[in-house]
Parts: C-alpha cells; sequence; structure tokens
C-alpha cells in the first residue's frame, strides 16, 4: 500500500513539474524569440522546444524530489 501512495506521490510530483514548466518555458521562449529577432513561423518551433525542454526538466527534477521524500522505499 505503502508503494502505491509513493508512486502517486511520483507521478503528481511530475505531473506539477511538467505544467509549471511548460508555463515557465512558454514564457521564456517567447521572451527570448522576440529578443533574438527569431523570423517568422521559426518562433513556434523555438517557443515549443523551450516549452518542452524546460516541461521535461521540471518535471524529472519535482518528480526525483517526490521520491526522495517518499523515503527509501523504491
Amino acid at each position: 500500500m505503502a508503494r502505491d501512495s509513493c508512486l502517486a506521490r511520483v507521478t503528481a510530483g511530475v505531473a506539477v513539474g511538467g505544467a509549471v514548466g511548460g508555463a515557465v518555458g512558454a514564457v521564456y521562449g517567447t521572451y527570448d524569440a522576440i529578443r533574438n529577432k527569431v523570423p517568422g513561423l521559426l518562433k513556434i518551433r523555438y517557443i515549443g522546444q523551450a516549452t518542452v525542454g524546460s516541461a521535461a526538466i521540471f518535471g524529472l527534477f519535482l518528480g526525483a524530489g517526490s521520491l526522495i521524500h517518499c523515503g527509501k522505499s523504491y
């Protein structure tokens, strides 16, 4: 039972981290695309890459933090 609870916490951590990271990545990617004067439709690709990359990193770290917080029940 404790293992399922830990898995649920880690999954929730990854989901929340991905959502927060995606939001931060979208804002930063938009700012950076405008600042670097990325031409035309390449802005969409640039913003998308920043969003996905940031969401993956935030999700990974928040999931790892949730796993550590659960204790040593791997």
